[in-house]
């Protein structure tokens, strides 16, 4: 194992590096939302627009990958996401900022599929461990950013700043990373979606978006301090973070859609608990049962789906689907939910969602 990361440490620290950005830029879409309401006067449902457009810029630069992936390389992604970020950094209206939302979301699509297929290929059998290990630092920067969102005072401007800073210096150390092939090591199964994973993945990520997303809002309407709210999302990332950690010891000892099942199911439980008992305490505890979400979806859908070129961004653009349209649906709704009811419906979809899971478990043994 060692001398695989040695012989693939470039490829790594550029993931390890583009990740942690990539959790710093969307953790700062929730608490970032109360203050565009309040300075450009916007309606809750106009507000979940931004964190809708993110994941539609997302599907438009995964898209573009299945066009063009071939072409694409760590430093193309981190230089969308840094132009990005920088247009939101200026804070100059919100048709720029939703813009910008857009265009860090071309680069957040592009970054996914260039990095998750060169590692599951590049670490062979403990590709899914590897996997979980760089879709865990997204956590990292899930954290840190709506503690240094509080710390610049609420600050979407200077927030965003950092983050695009941080991605330009990535950038200049990125070049080794794009010699990393993407070429497959074997026989090359036929093209075949499987529409059935396809749809739990867009579910389970639908989910992870809008609990991210709109979770603070949703706290706040359940009598949660607007600060304590953007503490509480870096709790729930801290508790993401340390899920997927845990993956890299069990990823490659366990079937991924049984991992995705048990996620799903917990955090169905979770969602229960803070409709019914603490919504802050159960809120942060379903970041576990979120961090296990993705590894466990793209896992199951890589291994049912083979490793034509085209297979990681229809993986992607399939979680994108939901992403783009959960938070469309559920954002105009907080208003006319009450004070808890945001998670009574995400209690109630999980629910469904377990129960079909557990019936498609023979299904989607890989």
């Amino acid at each position: 194992m060692k001398d695989l990361i040695r012989a693939h440490a470039a490829l790594l620290f550029a993931g390890v590096a583009t990740f942690v950005m990539m959790g710093a830029g969307q953790a700062l879409f929730g608490p970032a939302l109360p203050v565009y309401v309040r300075e450009f006067s916007l309606t809750e449902g106009e507000a979940g627009l931004f964190v809708a457009l993110l994941w539609v810029g997302c599907f438009l630069g995964v898209g573009f990958m299945y066009v063009r992936g071939a072409m694409i390389g760590p430093r193309h992604a981190l230089a969308v996401m840094a132009a990005g970020t920088g247009v939101m950094a200026l804070g100059t209206g919100w048709v720029l900022t939703l813009a910008g939302a857009v265009v860090f979301g071309a680069g957040y699509g592009m970054a996914t599929a260039v990095f998750n297929p060169r590692v599951m290929r590049a670490f062979g059998a403990r590709g899914p461990s590897m996997l979980s290990l760089l879709n865990a630092t997204f956590g990292v920067g899930a954290i840190a950013a709506p503690l240094v969102f509080v710390w610049l005072g609420s600050n979407p401007a200077w927030t965003f700043g950092v983050v695009a800073v941080a991605l330009l210096a990535t950038w200049t150390l990125a070049g080794p990373a794009g010699r990393e092939g993407v070429a497959p090591t074997g026989p090359v199964k036929p093209f075949r979606p499987d529409w059935a994973i396809l749809a739990f993945g867009a579910f389970a990520i639908g989910m992870e978006v809008s609990l991210a997303g709109l979770g603070p809002t949703a706290l706040i309407r359940a009598g949660v301090e607007e600060t304590r709210a953007s503490e509480l999302l870096s709790a729930f990332f801290v508790v993401f973070l340390l899920a997927r950690v845990g993956l890299i010891f069990i990823a490659h000892r366990v079937a991924p859609f049984v991992l995705y099942t048990i996620a799903i199911g917990t955090a169905a439980l979770c969602a229960l608990g803070a409709a019914l008992l603490s919504p802050a305490v159960f809120f942060v505890a379903m970041g576990a049962s979120a961090g296990v979400f993705f590894p466990g979806y793209y896992v199951t859908a890589s291994g049912k789906m083979g490793e034509d070129s085209r297979v990681p961004p229809t993986i992607v653009a399939a979680g994108l689907v939901g992403a783009i349209v959960t938070p469309l649906i559920l954002a105009p709704l907080l208003g006319g939910m009450g004070e808890r009811g945001f998670f009574w419906i995400i209690a109630a979809l999980l629910g469904l969602a377990t129960i079909a899971a557990l019936l498609s478990l023979r299904r989607m043994r890989v």
